[in-house]
């Protein structure tokens, strides 16, 4: 086999290369990507870093090794979504290895769902009914009826947490109703806030107002903190929202804030409120939006997809009803 690797070109013991050693050069050659990626970089090289097998030889390990590192990963109590990112930098990490002549096949070349159980929790949009409760809940409720505005505008603009986070006052236009997404908040391990630009390339767009998201902000803008000093990100101040050390309220916040409302609801409710995230706000927008028959495009370019593909899929999730009632409307006339 060593003499085969030789004739053919391969480097004997993968240049003495560990796991961990090929990911971080693996990383260190992805120059210029945005901060949540070089977060999500340094996420898998510290995971790598602690592990056993981050410490083999790249050469020593095979198909198996590599499945059963990830079966590991989950019983040691990592989700889905976790292993997937891990898998999907190490992956690449060890292509460029056999690229550069360092091994004969990247051992990493299967589908995940053939070895890891997904456990992720579904992305399931809210019936009309359940938007409803949760929206009237939050109005009604003497705690977080603070940021009913703030839910009813993810409810009805589709926006990112990270989008909605980011936005400062100079992004509403309440005279034309039009709000200007052209940059996210988000905030690295290291604790630093920085101003990103969209998710994607088609993530900078104008998303128009209905007459009660207008209401919601002009709400959002009378009722904003002063603080003495504005907190600036990356040249950017006025954001909507501050959290009580008068810095800008992030992704996190929200999602906790969510969770603790949720919780709060089915104590006092005997029908449970389903899992909801400011995710799950944003997916049933575009699915209200698909169910009333909005063009395809159009929504593509509300939601701010990368391409309509990514759209179209919110179009397979509407339920039979939905479909019968269209089908009907359609022979009817």
């Amino acid at each position: 086999m060593v003499q085969r690797d030789l004739n053919d070109g391969i480097i004997p013991s993968g240049d003495d290369t560990t796991v961990a050693q090929l990911v971080e050069k693996y990383v260190s050659l992805k120059a210029g990507v945005r901060e949540s990626t070089q977060s999500s970089y340094r996420y898998v090289v510290n995971i790598l870093k602690k592990e056993e097998f981050g410490r083999r030889r790249i050469d020593k390990v095979r198909l198996s090794d590599a499945k059963i590192w990830l079966i590991k990963l989950q019983k040691d109590g990592r989700g889905y979504s976790s292993i997937q990112l891990i898998r999907d930098v190490v992956k690449p990490a060890f292509q460029m290895a056999v690229d550069d002549d360092l091994l004969r096949k990247n051992p990493f070349n299967f589908q995940l769902t053939t070895v890891v159980v997904n456990d992720s929790v579904a992305r399931k949009a809210l019936t009309k009914e359940q938007e409803r409760l949760f929206l009237d809940f939050i109005k009604e409720d003497d705690c977080f009826c603070a940021y009913y505005d703030a839910v009813y505008i993810l409810f009805h603009t589709g926006l990112r947490i990270s989008e909605f986070a980011g936005l400062t006052v100079s992004d509403i236009d309440l005279e034309n109703g039009i709000i200007n997404v052209d940059h996210q908040l988000l905030k690295g391990r290291n604790g630093k806030y920085t101003i990103s630009t969209p998710k994607t390339e088609y993530g900078t767009r104008l998303v128009p107002m209905t007459d009660e998201v207008k209401a919601c902000f002009a709400g959002i803008l009378k009722n904003r903190s002063h603080p003495e000093e504005e907190p600036i990100v990356d040249g950017k101040s006025g954001f909507l929202y501050l959290d009580k050390n008068d810095m800008p309220m992030i992704a996190l916040h929200w999602e906790n804030c969510f969770q603790e409302i949720r919780e709060k609801y089915n104590k006092m409710n005997s029908v449970p409120m389903p899992y909801i995230t400011p995710h799950v706000c944003r997916h049933t927008f575009c699915s209200n939006m698909a169910k009333a028959g909005m063009n395809p495009k159009i929504l593509q370019k509300i939601m701010g997809h990368s391409n309509v593909g990514i759209t179209l899929n919110v179009y397979t999730h509407i339920d039979f009803e939905d479909v019968q009632k269209e089908m009907q409307a359609v022979c009817s006339h």
